[in-house]
């Protein structure tokens, strides 16, 4: 067990014994089991003095799950954190995280509504962003977009039905024209 980044002792000792750490680009990055998250986020707030709530989103990781994230700033000195946790796509329930970070209700609620995750314990996971009668969660990978169905996207149809990489211009487009300056322009 070795401290990684700026974490006063090992990750395990902190964040609990499944917990892993690490840094890239300035930034530490916990990952937690689903049932450690509350308890990862208070030791985030309490003991690293990561006081700052930045924001909470979520992944949709097709053969793992939700990788849910949350990413808090102590401010003197400035030190980024990322707590992440993966919550299975069959049962995609977390513990909320807003009686640790008030600001959290806001993310919780518009994670809910894109990817279908419910936040136990959470005051209310009201519609945000969606109309009352939208059926589904459209950041899901197998979220099926409207407008692919009325009109045939001009590469692979969904992810992954294409043995080949993404969309590309069809053959007989013509190449792009390259702006040429007119005369008279400085």
């Amino acid at each position: 067990m070795t401290t990684v980044g700026w974490l006063p002792a090992p990750a395990e000792e902190l964040f609990g014994p499944e917990a892993t750490a690490e840094e890239s680009y300035e930034v530490l990055t916990v990952d937690v089991p689903p049932q450690s998250w509350t308890e990862a986020l208070l030791t985030a707030r309490d003991r690293l003095a990561c006081t700052y709530f930045d924001w909470l989103s979520a992944v949709d990781e097709p053969d793992t799950g939700f990788r849910v994230c949350a990413h808090v700033v102590a401010l003197t000195p400035v030190r980024r954190l990322l707590v992440r946790t993966t919550v299975p796509h069959e049962a995609p329930t977390l513990a909320s995280a807003v009686d640790v970070y008030a600001g959290a209700a806001w993310h919780e609620r518009e994670t809910h509504e894109m990817f279908g995750v419910v936040f136990a314990n959470h005051p209310a996971l009201d519609h945000l962003l969606l109309p009352e009668n939208f059926e589904g969660h459209p950041l899901r990978k197998d979220f099926v977009l409207a407008a692919r169905v009325a009109k045939a996207w001009p590469g692979a149809k969904e992810p992954g039905e294409s043995e080949h990489g993404g969309p590309q211009a069809p053959p007989d487009a013509p190449p792009r024209a390259s702006p040429t300056p007119t005369s008279g322009a400085p």
